[in-house]
């Protein structure tokens, strides 16, 4: 495959982008595996006490606003394309709202710019505010990775150096995938992860439309499914099964161990889908086994099983909340420990399976290879939904279950 690099600035430190024109076949994508393998970059959170300003105002603005005011950073603005829109917005009222063209050439010098875009590639986003002035531009989550301590948010982590074990598993994995986008996808994640650039293949294009919901998860499902969305947050995942559906479902069970978010949750069912008896919903965290956890509650998104939590959430096991034919988990790295819960499930019932796998290094191989040894005649999907290293399930399909 022919390859082609860019920066987004001149000197040292920038993100690369690295775009090859195919997606790898199995050889070609362990030479690229090799290459990440035997890198020297180490990488680390950035840390600054200069003042900060938010670009882009979408989802992950509000998170990263919300997650300031936790940890007691403030920042001064929020730059975004659709200021004037923004501005009639009651969530940023109290924030200065600005476009680019009304960012004054001093803050662009002295504010780092956290950039809170996870929808479109981070290289372009990052070249445009650099060519528009702006000294310092970072990902806003390695920033927010240095606040791990006090703050469970968990999507910008970084790779460590590979280890020989690391580099035989991932091998494993990336042979082990059904097809070439999967490793494209796969090693794009990879080279976000552990070295901190971004790689794109042709062919293999970052899909925000469709996440839990690929040609190829669609395709193999039926009118009597039973659903269980783990991690259900607001109910945006089960509005969207039900409607990609028709209504023709059994049954849907939704797990959501956080108090705020499960109020939500039951008041969006109480209006979309009144009266409709075939939803429950557990109020439970998942893992390995029954018991109970300490959990961050009150994190939107980001709350979870954490040792920086306040609250008690009983943990239950899947294989007590079964059966299921449709089984997503998005649990801010507690997917393994949740799938090692349902192995009576998964051989019983054998589901479709879409589990999430960017909030921690399980996604680098042992999620994905946990699936490949444990589930017999699978074809095992890897696919990027957002930017950044984040966005990424790998799906599970029975064989008998693909058209």
């Amino acid at each position: 495959m022919a390859e082609r690099r860019t920066k987004a600035g001149n000197d040292a430190g920038h993100v690369v982008a690295r775009h090859f024109s195919g997606v790898p076949d199995a050889d070609v994508a362990r030479r690229l595996l090799d290459e990440i393998a035997v890198s020297k970059v180490d990488l680390h959170p950035f840390r600054t006490d200069a003042p900060i300003a938010l670009y882009g105002a979408g989802n992950l603005g509000r998170m990263a606003r919300e997650f300031l005011e936790a940890v007691g950073r403030p920042f001064d603005l929020v730059i975004d394309r659709n200021a004037a829109g923004l501005r009639n917005d009651p969530y940023w009222w109290v924030h200065k709202v600005v476009g680019l063209e009304g960012v004054p050439d001093d803050i662009k010098r002295s504010h780092v710019v956290l950039v809170t875009v996870a929808t479109a590639a981070y290289v372009p986003v990052e070249r445009a505010l650099r060519e528009a002035g702006f000294e310092h531009v970072v990902p806003f989550y390695d920033f927010a990775e240095g606040f791990r301590d006090v703050h469970p948010l968990s999507n910008g982590w970084f790779a460590r150096p590979f280890t020989a074990l690391d580099l035989r598993m991932t091998r494993r994995v990336l042979d082990g995938f059904a097809d070439d986008i999967s490793r494209a996808h796969h090693l794009q994640f990879l080279g976000w992860r552990r070295l901190r650039q971004e790689w794109t293949f042709d062919h293999a294009p970052v899909t925000g439309d469709d996440r839990f919901f690929i040609p190829e998860v669609m395709a193999a499902l039926g009118e009597d499914e039973v659903f269980i969305d783990a991690g259900a947050h607001h109910g945006s995942v089960l509005e969207n099964f039900s409607e990609r559906m028709n209504g023709r479902f059994r049954r849907i069970v939704a797990v959501e161990p956080d108090a705020a978010n499960r109020e939500r949750l039951l008041a969006f069912i109480g209006t979309a889908m009144p009266g409709d008896d075939r939803i429950a919903i557990f109020d439970c965290a998942l893992g390995s086994d029954t018991g109970e956890a300490r959990f961050h509650s009150g994190l939107g998104y980001a709350s979870q099983v954490s040792s920086t939590g306040k609250d008690v959430a009983r943990v239950e096991m899947l294989d007590r909340l079964g059966p299921a034919s449709f089984l997503k988990l998005h649990l801010e790295g507690a997917e393994l420990d949740a799938l090692r819960g349902a192995r009576e499930l998964l051989r019983r019932d054998r589901p479709i399976i879409a589990a999430t796998v960017y909030h921690n290094d399980d996604g680098i191989w042992r999620t994905p290879l946990w699936l490949m040894e444990t589930l017999a005649d699978y074809r095992l999907l890897f696919r990027l939904h957002s930017w950044c290293g984040t966005g990424a399930v790998v799906y599970a399909i029975p064989e008998e279950r693909c058209r």
